[in-house]
């Protein structure tokens, strides 16, 4: 993996997603924008009271009153900071901090972001930082806090320490120890455009072959996923542990019509590859055809933002009615441009003249290629289907990975899945064709476990589902019953989209110190049981 500084680093990242391109263009006139003769509006939606003689400044400060269900209170995982803090002058980092701060962002805010993304990241890397987090508080914000899985016996500094130096009363594999990273190693690269090593929209590149250590060659095959920009270093630990394979790092843009950079450790074959057919629509006006006629000409949008957990207010989308109702044409710049930054940041589409909509649930679920209905019903709440999709996979991304499997396995696939959300891996194994013999899931939220029971139900599935909810309760015993039973695992697939790895979540979360990214090493923990207790049998 590469280990280059930050300053090239931004050069690598993929800015062309549809809801990032108002970054090139945005300065400190959008943090700020006057709307003639109208009601005012935050670039979050903060309602100011409207005035017909005098013009109204919107505020760029963010607003729980645009995220349903929405309150925030001192609790809040970003910190209130002062907007008195003093910028040193001279340098570039302070030139960049004094454009942060014009642009309406607090000057510890934007100082945090800098830190996180490097003092030579780009004016643009910066403000995609400071916009998701904000998102970030938004979602947190919304959700009401789980049950906390019961703990381990080691904190979890403890338990990275331990399982980088011991798994089982075993030193660690010879072939992960060989390889460390420094700190100048733990910037990583995103590829430009993120097509890992091929999709199938676009035949110019593909790479069909790569070397994998010995140790990591499958049977049991591995998968696990994760949200490419995530904290400093998570993916070169991730790396390191998975026995030092890189990341295939993919955008799901190049798959369905919305955005979703993802990175994935696997050893899976990279050769023959399919997608699921029919192939998904690519654009909004593809799949939300209805949409067309109301679109304006000015909001440029072809595909969405990555779908987030969270979703927009009635409340915002009726103040973006009322400062457009006003013009019977094209609106001023300024008014297009609070919009098209809403109409980004939250994913809104046009339903009618002067009207957006945050995308329903069912919308959501046909965008991450999941059946219709997957998420709705037997007691499951508006708000738990946005945030069980939001945090699964995107299942024609998935299933093009794991397409390769059909032909090793064309009587049926053994499947681990851990931390498996909604069942996503699983609804791809079966859209591809490939039988579930055998499930072993593992799930704490009751909500994901009820979705995935359900869809194994009504789509008649010949196999067994064992579902756990804490991943401590399996351990080397239960593993090996389960193994014994049925043969072993030909599959075990993972993921954490919805802990502290999450790019949303840069800001204030610790990465792979955090109580739920440190399931990461559980993963990794179960993942060498399973190869172990396979070893031994054979």
């Amino acid at each position: 993996m590469d280990g280059g500084n930050s300053g090239s680093e931004s050069d690598n990242y993929d800015w062309n997603t549809e809801d990032e391109l108002e970054i090139e263009n945005f300065h400190s006139s959008s943090s700020n924008i006057t709307v003639p003769n109208g009601e005012a509006n935050s670039g979050s939606g903060e309602a100011l009271d409207s005035s017909p003689q005098n013009d109204e400044e919107i505020d760029s400060d963010f607003h729980s009153s645009d995220v349903e269900g929405c309150s925030f209170d001192d609790d809040s995982d970003i910190d209130s900071f002062s907007d008195d803090e003093e910028i040193p002058p001279v340098s570039e980092k302070n030139v960049k901090l004094k454009k942060l701060v014009k642009m309406g962002y607090e000057v510890q805010e934007a100082s945090v972001a800098m830190e996180r993304c490097g003092v030579d990241a780009s004016l643009e890397e910066l403000i995609e930082f400071l916009c998701t987090a904000q998102v970030a508080k938004a979602e947190d914000a919304l959700m009401a806090p789980e049950e906390k899985p019961r703990c381990s016996d080691h904190t979890n500094k403890n338990k990275r320490r331990y399982y980088e130096c011991e798994v089982l009363g075993r030193k660690r594999p010879r072939d992960i120890e060989k390889k460390t990273f420094d700190e100048d190693d733990e910037n990583v690269h995103l590829p430009n455009p993120m097509i890992g090593f091929g999709v199938p929209t676009d035949e110019s590149f593909s790479i069909t072959l790569r070397t994998l250590p010995e140790a990591a060659v499958g049977p049991p095959y591995f998968y696990y996923e994760n949200v490419a920009l995530a904290p400093k270093g998570s993916w070169q630990t991730i790396s390191r542990f998975l026995y030092d394979i890189e990341p295939e790092f993919v955008d799901s843009k190049y798959f369905c019509a919305a955005a979703r950079k993802r990175g994935y450790v696997h050893n899976l074959p990279i050769q023959n590859r399919y997608p699921l057919l029919p192939l998904p629509p690519h654009t909004v006006h593809e799949a939300f055809p209805l949409t067309k006629k109301w679109w304006p000409s000015w909001d440029d949008r072809t595909q969405l933002n990555c779908l987030q957990t969270a979703y927009a207010s009635a409340k915002l989308t009726e103040r973006i009615r009322k400062a457009l109702e006003n013009y019977e044409g094209t609106p001023p710049e300024e008014v297009r441009k609070y919009v098209l930054n809403e109409c980004r940041k939250w994913n809104l589409v046009w339903v009618g003249r002067n009207k957006v909509a945050p995308l329903e649930p069912d919308e959501v679920e046909m965008l991450l290629g999941f059946p219709r209905n997957h998420t709705r019903g037997g007691g499951i709440s508006r708000i738990d289907r946005y945030k069980s999709l939001g945090n699964s996979f995107q299942v024609d991304t998935v299933a093009y990975h794991l397409s390769v499997l059909k032909d090793l396995y064309p009587n049926g696939i053994n499947l681990l899945s851990l931390f498996s959300g909604i069942g996503g891996a699983e609804v791809a194994l079966y859209r591809l064709g490939i039988p579930l013999k055998n499930v072993v899931s593992v799930e704490k939220s009751e909500v994901n476990r009820s979705i995935v029971r359900s869809w194994w139900d009504q789509t008649n599935q010949k196999g067994n589902l064992f579902d756990f909810d804490d991943v401590q309760l399996l351990d080397g015993a239960r593993l090996e019953y389960y193994m014994e039973l049925f043969g072993g695992f030909d599959l075990v697939v993972g993921g954490s989209p919805c802990n502290n790895l999450a790019g949303s979540n840069r800001v204030s979360r610790d990465g792979l110190e955090g109580k739920e990214s440190a399931l990461f090493y559980d993963y990794f923990r179960i993942l060498d049981l399973v190869k172990n207790i396979m070893a031994k049998g054979h």
